[in-house]
């Protein structure tokens, strides 16, 4: 049977950053407004913070108590350590190639920190949040917290000089810890020297690559440093050629195909549901969070 490559339909190079809070300087390389999220389903917004070394400081860096609805967050620390605390009593640390899956679904409030301990002795900092979406019949599900450490997901070495890390999903029989409710498969992918690598994904799904650090050439397209590939949903095959060292965070998943209306903090499928979130949210149904950061 014939393989097809997927073909590059999108490239994105934001060049603004700005601060979410006062922890987290980003880049969001993709969010739902127009119709981009016909071309990331299931993954509704991508913030990207590259390497930014922070001082000490007895200050809490980051953002607080605030709302979600409908959908997940997804936050991947490749540098320094992520402090997060929910009123679904979920919550922990995690640290340099952790991550954390929240489920917000029927609604809660967190807040986000550097960790106290990372705060007070400073460093390098990197992260990626992303938002996952929900199908329509999960979106009222009951709010859960998933702390996955590095150690827990398989690291294999598909050629040389090449690493791969499986976060969520499966690669070659490795399954990733992270549970998701549609398939998704999320990858950290690492060339350590000048190498070539072919990997393929299912015929249908959304595919989005961000380049971390270096430079490849995917499917004969080029992609820079801080820039993102989104593939059609066409094909199965992708080929990465590096000249030399490269990171890559590959997101692939089943689209939803649903409705969707994503206003600040929610994500639903109609504009009656934003409203009734935020009268929720209001109405303190989300819950609170009882103790603050100190």
């Amino acid at each position: 049977m014939k393989i097809n490559q997927k073909k590059v339909k999108l490239k994105i190079n934001p060049t603004q950053k700005h601060w979410v809070g006062d922890g987290f300087h980003v880049y969001t390389m993709f969010h739902p407004a127009g119709d981009m999220y016909i071309h990331t389903t299931p993954f509704v917004m991508m913030d990207f913070a590259p390497p930014k070394h922070f001082p000490p400081t007895d200050q809490k860096l980051g953002v607080g108590e605030h709302p979600h609805r409908g959908f997940e967050t997804v936050t991947f620390a490749f540098a320094g350590e992520v402090e997060h605390r929910d009123s679904a009593g979920g919550g922990g640390i995690i640290g340099t190639g952790d991550v954390q899956w929240m489920t917000a679904a029927s609604g809660l409030v967190h807040e986000e920190f550097h960790s106290r301990e990372f705060a007070k002795r400073g460093g390098d900092f990197e992260m990626v949040q992303l938002w996952v979406n929900l199908p329509k019949k999960d979106k009222f599900t009951k709010p859960r917290y998933q702390g996955v450490k590095a150690r827990q997901c398989p690291l294999l070495n598909p050629v040389d000089g090449v690493s791969l890390k499986v976060f969520s999903g499966d690669y070659a029989g490795a399954r990733g810890p992270c549970e998701t409710f549609t398939p998704i498969n999320i990858y950290d992918l690492r060339f350590e020297k000048k190498a070539k690598f072919k990997f393929e994904v299912d015929d249908g799904t959304t595919l989005i690559i961000l380049n971390r650090k270096g430079e490849t050439i995917i499917n004969d397209e080029v992609i820079k440093e801080h820039e993102i590939a989104v593939f059609d949903r066409k094909g199965e095959e992708v080929f990465i050629e590096c000249e030399d060292m490269a990171e890559l965070l590959i997101l692939n998943g089943e689209p939803i195909d649903e409705p969707i209306v994503a206003y600040g903090p929610f994500v639903m499928n109609t504009r009656e549901e934003i409203m009734d979130a935020i009268n929720d949210f209001n109405a303190g149904k989300m819950g609170t969070l009882v103790e603050t950061y100190k």
